[in-house]
Parts: structure tokens; sequence; C-alpha cells
């Protein structure tokens, strides 16, 4: 490790850890991951980076960005957590980040819930808008690359997007990405299409009516199941 803010970050949620048992080894595989799960939890984590922020003001955006890839080539899944953290406390930084980087940063990345930590609800829709070019070829390559955890980023990143905009460049990629990976039946890739195709029925209802009766037979059956729910009652589960 070479950058000295990783370093403190860590030494800080080492701290937090020192006296509260030994690492999480039996949630490891509720998060899909094999690296190491510190017994500090959310909240704690959120102190670690608010703090941390507190005594670092002036971040520019490359010590920003250095420091998220730092931490997304860490050894626990913590300090991709934290990263996520990172890109939720400092909106003034996030926005100028260069959307390619998000695929530098998935490289490391093991699980659900660390694709989830970079990749869920950072990004809103007039952001991704705002650089729209970037993001659609970001968002296109992630679903066509051979790393199963990047292609669960190309929906996850576009569940919050859909959400807050009505516009059709949003919707147009989310379909295009669930029909690319509709055939997949990796977890990773079956509930991210249940969860993204659940996130379109509020601007774009009719639509998702059609895609399931002209795609039922190829869709994930979770995915079929979990959306027609959602339309039927609002809800997830019943």
């Amino acid at each position: 490790m070479t950058n000295a803010y990783h370093e403190e970050l860590l030494a800080e949620l080492e701290r937090c850890a020192a006296g509260a048992g030994p690492a999480w080894e039996a949630i490891q595989r509720y998060l899909g991951t094999s690296k190491t799960c510190y017994p500090v939890g959310a909240q704690a984590r959120g102190r670690v980076v608010k703090d941390w922020l507190a005594a670092h003001p002036d971040l520019t955006l490359e010590e920003y960005c250095d420091l998220i890839g730092s931490l997304c080539r860490g050894t626990s899944f913590d300090e991709v957590a934290l990263a996520g953290a990172l890109l939720d406390r400092l909106p003034r930084l996030r926005k100028q980040i260069g959307p390619q980087l998000l695929a530098q940063w998935l490289e490391g990345v093991e699980g659900w819930a660390e694709v989830d930590s970079l990749c869920q609800s950072h990004f809103s829709g007039d952001e991704v808008l705002e650089r729209w070019d970037d993001w659609q070829r970001l968002l296109a390559h992630l679903a066509a690359d051979a790393n199963v955890h990047k292609r669960r980023a190309s929906l996850v990143l576009l569940t919050r997007p859909v959400r807050s905009s009505t516009d059709e460049r949003l919707a147009g990629q989310a379909f295009a990405n669930i029909d690319r990976l509709k055939g997949e039946r990796h977890i990773l890739v079956t509930k991210a299409v249940s969860w993204l195709l659940r996130d379109l029925v509020k601007h774009h209802r009719e639509r998702v009516v059609s895609y399931l009766e002209a795609n039922e037979a190829t869709l994930p059956k979770l995915a079929v199941r979990e959306t027609r729910r959602k339309m039927l009652t609002g809800r997830k589960a019943g």
C-alpha cells in the first residue's frame, strides 16, 4: 500500500475493530467475498469516513480518485465499503469523476456487496446525463465484460438513474443491458436484472409490461416473478 490517506483510514478502521472480536468470517459467504470482514458495521465505517473528511477538507480530485482506487485494491470488504462512503459524502468531487475510472475500480471487487458499495445510488440520473456519452460507453462496456462483477455493475449503476429521471436514454440503456444479460443464470446477474426491471416500473411501467410479455421465456424466472409482484403490490415480496 502506497496511498497515505488509505493507510490513515485503514488504521482507524482497525482501531475501531480492536477488541470487537475476530473478523466476521461467517458473513463472508453472505457478502460473496473471500476478503477480510472487520467486525465494525456500517455505522462505524460511516463515522471513520466522516471524521477523516473533517480532518481533510481540502482534498483534491486527484487525491480523491487515487484514494478510492487504492481502497478498491484493499484486502478487506470494508476498504471497498469505505470507498463507497467517500463517493456518497463528497458529491462535489464525485461529479467530476471520469466514468471510465469505475471500470478500473471494479477490477478487484468481489461479491454483490462490494459491487453495490461502489455502484448503488451514488450517481443520479442528472449526473449520468451530464456526461452521457462517457457513461453510455462505460455501461455498454461493463455489460459485455468477462468479469461477472462488472456485468452486475452495468445493471446496478442504472438503478438510481432510472428511478430519478424519465430520460429515455437511461431507460434505453437499461433495457439494452438487461437484454444482453437476461440469459445469464449467475445469481449476481439475475438479482440485478430483477432489481433494475423493478426500478424501471416507476417511469416506464407499460414498457416493462411489454418487455416481460415478449421476453418471459428467456428472462430469469426470479426477475419475472418479482417484477410482476412489484407492479401488482408495490412491494418486492408478498
